[in-house]
């Protein structure tokens, strides 16, 4: 397993739309694990291939939740709850930076795991944002496509207070 160097907004592959998955074999599953790595040195919610310069439909996704990661390959959103919120979002590719987006409460995610068994996997909350914000990776958009408002330095110092309790 192996850190991967995370690619930032600057490069021209996070806009390309990523490929469909095809073989479910070693190369995946370094890719997959290597992908693991890299987002618990980052200190991240999620993570697509892409943003690691692979152009497949990967994405990884650990909220921290003590659900544990989630591998989706291929995902597609099947569903979505009318409900929304707007809460803060940031980018391990774009570091620094935070705006409000408007998600779903409630998402319906179908993929296939590491062997190609297809799975459902439903996420509320963060872990709907997350998925939300990582399939958008695959085609090619950031959060800052849809955001509502970015974040001021005081915003973000704020916000950053108010998780530490301080």
């Amino acid at each position: 397993m192996a850190i991967r160097n995370i690619v930032t907004v600057e490069d021209p592959v996070l806009r390309k739309t990523s490929r469909k998955v095809e073989n479910f074999d070693k190369k995946l599953w370094q890719l997959l694990d290597d992908m693991k790595d890299t987002l618990k040195k980052a200190d991240g919610a999620g993570l697509a291939a892409v943003q690691v310069g692979i152009l497949r439909r990967v994405v990884i996704v650990d909220i921290d939740d003590g659900k544990g990661l989630m591998e989706l390959v291929n995902p597609e959103i099947v569903e979505v709850s009318e409900e929304t919120n707007e809460a803060e979002e940031g980018c391990l590719s774009l570091p620094g930076e935070w705006g409000l987006v408007k998600r779903p409460n409630v998402v319906t995610v179908k993929a296939q795991d590491r062997n190609g068994k297809w799975c459902l996997f439903k996420g509320e909350g963060l872990r709907a944002r997350c998925f939300c914000h990582e399939l958008d990776h695959l085609d090619g958009h950031v959060f800052t496509d849809f955001v509502t408002k970015m974040l001021t330095e005081d915003e973000i110092r704020r916000l950053q207070e108010e998780r530490r309790g301080v």
